[in-house]
């Protein structure tokens, strides 16, 4: 069991038969309690719902299991992962995946995490290497404001770069905000 007061984001709650990942959290101070407002992402059905607890309200945590996966391949809209434990091939549905699939390339391993022995989504690490495929020059003078530019990674996530920044370069880049961190060698 865990209160509403101590919901963060990332946490995984069951509500009404259905599991649900906290993506947004806000704390408001009122008069006489506290509230949790939050935004929920429906695991299965990959909808997000508002929803506004009292701080004392008790709400069922779901315990997850953990096992260590390659990603594999893309078939139309699932993800093959292997078990790197015993080989065992298992699709994840793509809307079950959510922002997971912009930072995952084939042989990389991941940690899947499952629900009453079914899979229901994938643990990455802080930061993940990709490569840039596409982005603008850079020109001469652009660094003294510290300006950005947008890059296409191998994955087709867009993010925000530093100016020196060239096609072929492999950088290194935030999971959890998609953000650039560094050139990785």
């Amino acid at each position: 069991m865990i209160s509403g007061g101590e919901l963060r984001k990332g946490i995984i709650i069951e509500m009404d038969g259905k599991l649900y990942q906290v993506t947004d959290y806000h704390h408001i101070k009122m008069k006489r309690t506290a509230l949790a407002k939050v935004k929920l992402r429906d695991i299965e059905a990959g909808h997000t719902i508002e929803h506004s607890f009292q701080s004392d309200q008790k709400l069922i945590r779901a315990r997850l299991e953990f096992r260590a996966m390659q990603y594999l391949y893309k078939d139309e809209d699932l993800y093959y992962f292997m078990d790197e434990e015993n080989y065992e091939q298992m699709p994840i549905d793509a809307a079950m995946l959510g922002d997971a699939i912009n930072y995952m390339k084939e042989g990389m391993s991941v940690q899947v995490s499952n629900y009453k022995e079914k899979l229901i989504g994938v643990d990455l690490p802080l930061n993940v290497n990709l490569e840039v495929v596409d982005t603008g020059p850079g020109f001469k003078g652009d660094t003294a404001t510290a300006g950005t530019k947008a890059a296409t990674l191998e994955t087709g996530l867009t993010i925000q770069v530093p100016m020196f920044v060239n096609n072929g370069d492999v950088l290194k880049v935030d999971t959890r905000d998609a953000s650039y961190v560094e050139r990785a060698n």
